[in-house]
């Protein structure tokens, strides 16, 4: 066998004894930080907590509308399949809500001056209330409730407030049905106004896309301004109860502007904004196509108009507002 030659030896020796005076060339060429970004971008690998440019933001969340809707869907599955009753409480729920209602507001208090149908106009207003104040209280918990899961993965945080509104979707679209079956049915008890099954149902669908554009904005403005501020989502149930009030969710509002004591003048206002603030225009919507009350909701092309706007405005708004907070999510 033969033995290593002293001038092999002695570099490994003068190493391991600390008398070498120049260090082992490196093992990887070093490079300089231009460099290194133009490796990053040959290979796709982009900076953590950095906010992209709008554009691409979008082309990123649009190639994962696939997990998007996986994610909502198991989420909704995921909400009751803990109890005996399981998704049965999507319904059941709703349905609790609105016979309180009809109960107190509707039967006991008689607030259903105006309206034939008390009952329909209760269910309705609450089924459909009930998706945007979820939306708005789900968009809030959206980003502050998951900081463990944001500084783990890297992904568009939009992803997490859209997730949020449509899995709340996933779980409308069967108590939409029950809510319809109940409209129907109040037409037959005594004292309250026939309802027909109409063309006009066939629309129905198009009054839920349009909230679902507008609970998705209320749900990036909420996660925005929650996680910098948490201290907004104690404040969040007054508000929306507030809200629910103003917006005819139980009785016709603007009926009791009649009996304050201010002017003309700011009746007329105060009736306008009451009528054409977003809440109360899908609320007229879904009446207006499912109600036979003519004289309440007749069809109106302007309040459509209006419902398509508001969706756009807050939409585009609060997508807008989310995505310039993108680099904060997860280390405020």
């Amino acid at each position: 066998m033969s033995t290593p030659t002293t001038d092999a030896v002695a570099p490994a020796k003068a190493a391991a004894s600390g008398d070498a005076k120049t260090p082992p060339p490196p093992l990887v060429p070093s490079t300089t930080s231009a460099e290194r970004l133009t490796l990053a971008k040959q290979y796709g690998l982009r900076p953590l907590n950095v906010r992209p440019p709008l554009g691409e933001y979008i082309r990123d969340l649009t190639r994962r509308w696939a997990f998007i809707r996986v994610l909502a869907t198991s989420t909704a599955y995921a909400k009751n399949q803990n109890n005996y009753l399981g998704q049965l409480w999507a319904v059941l729920n709703p349905i609790l809500n609105a016979t309180v209602y009809v109960l107190i507001f509707g039967i006991l208090l008689q607030l259903n001056r105006g309206v034939d149908n008390s009952i329909a106009f209760i269910v309705i207003g609450v089924f459909m209330y009930r998706f945007i104040e979820s939306s708005v209280t789900g968009g809030a918990k959206s980003i502050s409730g998951k900081t463990q899961l944001l500084r783990s993965l890297h992904f568009p945080r939009a992803v997490l407030p859209m997730s949020t509104v449509l899995s709340l979707l996933t779980t409308l679209v069967p108590a939409i049905v029950v809510m319809c079956g109940i409209t129907l049915l109040s037409g037959y008890i005594p004292g309250y106004e026939t309802i027909h099954m109409t063309w006009w149902w066939l629309l129905l669908p198009a009054a839920v896309a349009l909230m679902w554009i507008f609970n998705t904005g209320l749900a990036f403005l909420m996660a925005r301004f929650v996680a910098g501020t948490p201290d907004i989502e104690n404040v969040l149930p007054f508000i929306m109860r507030v809200v629910m009030y103003a917006s005819g969710v139980i009785f016709p509002v603007t009926t009791r502007v009649d009996s304050l004591h201010i002017s003309e003048a700011a009746k007329t206002i105060l009736t306008g904004v009451l009528d054409y603030q977003p809440v109360s225009v899908y609320l007229y919507l879904v009446r207006s196509v499912l109600m036979t009350e003519e004289n309440m909701y007749p069809h109106s092309g302007l309040m459509w108009v209006l419902g398509a706007a508001w969706a756009v405005v807050f939409f585009v708004i609060g997508f807008i507002v989310f995505w310039r907070g993108e680099e904060r999510y997860g280390r405020d």
